[in-house]
């Protein structure tokens, strides 16, 4: 798989994952949630962290 692709593919499927956690935890209007990413590569040693916050909304 290209990187191009792969990251395309996290992209898409966490969107969808973090839009079906704050549908299921009910209201979320004015919260905000803190939110880490974490992209390893093993072979690499590679850890890249990615964190910040995203408003909810209903």
């Amino acid at each position: 798989m290209s990187m191009r692709k792969f990251l395309k593919q996290v992209g898409v499927t966490s969107q969808q994952a973090i839009e079906k956690a704050v549908r299921e935890g009910g209201p979320s209007a004015g919260k905000t949630f803190k939110v880490k990413a974490v992209i390893t590569i093993e072979e690499l040693g590679l850890d890249h962290v990615v964190t910040g916050e995203i408003q909810g909304h209903d």
